[in-house]
């Protein structure tokens, strides 16, 4: 059956007992060694009555996510003078041509303590310096108004990055100082392994994912012009972060999901547990912001945004980055959540909402294990240093959460977990309740309203 004036949700053909994805299937979308994936084959069969209840909460939503693209939509970040701090500093790519090692004494000025004392950081480095060998390495510009031009730059045996002949480098460009002091080497290039790196990345899921690992790069790409061409800039124009970031989000996740899994009923079921989520998310993290008085201004590169741009709301911008940073995992939740419910259903018809739900629920409590012990690592991981320096320092752990660093990365946690946690339940009751009041027309029924079972044995019940 296909009915093509019905949008936004055509229905999906039928898949009888033996139908399933090609080369092979159990009849349920799973090919032949298939353990885990959302590439499933055609969902059931919706009702009209159920695509027209689904398009009307969905489509004013859309709706309302254009018209917010278009009232925030920035005509550009604002252009300001730079400072020369941080990443706020002009910087040209350039490459070391050639390195010598020289007497640490020649070209340092001697800062051995008169005491001889090297018990200390500082003193143990000057006596390195004095003693050490250091080298000397000739850079040449390799972009912008001075290429070809050469200077030159000592490296310290202490320090941990070290040139080497031949390599790429960044540098950066004070046009105040003086022309000898003028440019400083600053990084290393990664263009190239970073490139490789993605090169291998989008390889590997083309190879698994096939189609869908294509639509998948493509949603990828998306997102991230969402986020260069339209959040960032926006944010930078002075427009409220957390309205920015929630339209933001919310355009991401309809493309992102539709582009991935389709145009479905399905899908649409997995959107609509993923806002709740984020809106749960948005509520919480407002609430225990403001509670916690977390500022969001914690380290250099924030204070050189509040510096550059003080009209932006730091605690909205925290709020923003929790939001979009919970995004990526509330997709994978919903959207599993939902296929592990549909799939039930296609197993056994016969099976009421509450048995949908009981059964998917199970499955979900795996899935919260994982993801929120993966989203606690993912931050413990990215604030490694931090927590090895209260380490250091013996601090007690109260101390320790009690910093606001510290508590801004606890509230970020906490609060998507929360949001997470809370997607499994949701989301499984929503698309319980879809596929267990809804069937196609003309499909027979039991006495108690639900489906008939299907011929061929998938309507059997299986014992738990």
């Amino acid at each position: 059956m296909t009915t093509t004036h019905e949008p936004p949700f055509p229905p999906e053909p039928p898949r009888g007992p033996g139908s399933g994805s090609t080369g092979g299937g159990d009849g349920h979308g799973h090919g032949n060694g298939h353990s885990h994936s959302h590439a499933h084959g055609p969902a059931a069969p919706v009702s009209r009555h159920l695509r027209k209840v689904i398009a009307a909460i969905l489509i004013p939503f859309a709706a309302a996510v254009v018209v917010g693209l278009v009232v925030l939509w920035p005509g550009g970040a604002p252009s300001h003078e730079r400072t020369g701090v941080g990443f706020d500093r002009q910087t040209q790519q350039a490459t070391v041509t050639e390195v010598e090692e020289i007497s640490c004494s020649a070209v340092n000025a001697s800062g051995v303590p008169p005491t001889g004392d090297t018990s200390t950081a500082e003193g143990s480095s000057a006596q390195q310096q004095e003693d050490g060998t250091c080298k000397k390495a000739t850079i040449r510009i390799d972009t912008g108004e001075d290429k070809g031009r050469t200077f030159t730059e000592v490296v310290q045996p202490d320090q941990s990055r070290q040139l080497h002949e031949d390599e790429k480098v960044v540098v950066a460009y004070e046009p105040s100082a003086p022309k000898d002091l003028q440019y400083s080497v600053t990084d290393v290039n990664r263009r190239i392994p970073m490139a490789v790196l993605a090169g291998l990345f989008a390889l590997a899921v083309v190879v698994v994912g096939r189609l869908r690992g294509v639509m998948a790069l493509i949603a990828l790409a998306i997102s991230f012009l969402v986020l260069t061409l339209f959040i960032l800039p926006a944010i930078l124009q002075g427009s409220n972060p957390l309205v920015v970031a929630v339209v933001g989000s919310s355009a991401i996740m309809l493309i992102a999901l539709y582009m991935c899994h389709g145009l479905s009923a399905r899908t649409s079921v997995a959107v609509l547990g993923t806002l709740i989520s984020l809106l749960l998310i948005g509520v919480l993290g407002s609430v225990f912001i403001d509670w916690a008085a977390l500022t969001g201004n914690t380290d250099d590169n924030t204070g050189l945004i509040h510096g550059l741009y003080p009209e932006i709301d730091m605690s909205g911008l925290l709020l923003a980055g929790i939001i979009i940073g919970s995004l990526g995992v509330l997709d994978d939740v919903t959207v599993t959540q939902t296929s592990a419910v549909w799939e039930l259903h296609e197993a056994n018809p016969t099976m009421g909402w509450r048995g949908l739900y009981r059964a998917g629920i199970r499955i979900g409590r795996d899935h919260i294990a994982s993801v929120v012990n993966t989203l606690v690592l993912a931050y413990a991981g990215a604030a490694l240093p931090l927590l090895l320096l209260f380490s250091i320092a013996q601090s007690s752990v109260g101390s320790v959460a009690n910093s606001e660093l510290v508590a801004e990365e606890i509230v970020r946690t906490l609060v998507g977990s929360i949001g997470l946690v809370a997607s499994v339940p949701v989301t499984t009751a929503l698309a319980a309740l879809m596929v267990a009041s809804d069937r196609p027309e003309g499909e027979p029924v039991t006495a108690e309203g639900r489906p008939a079972p299907a011929r061929g044995g998938r309507g059997r019940r299986r014992k738990r």
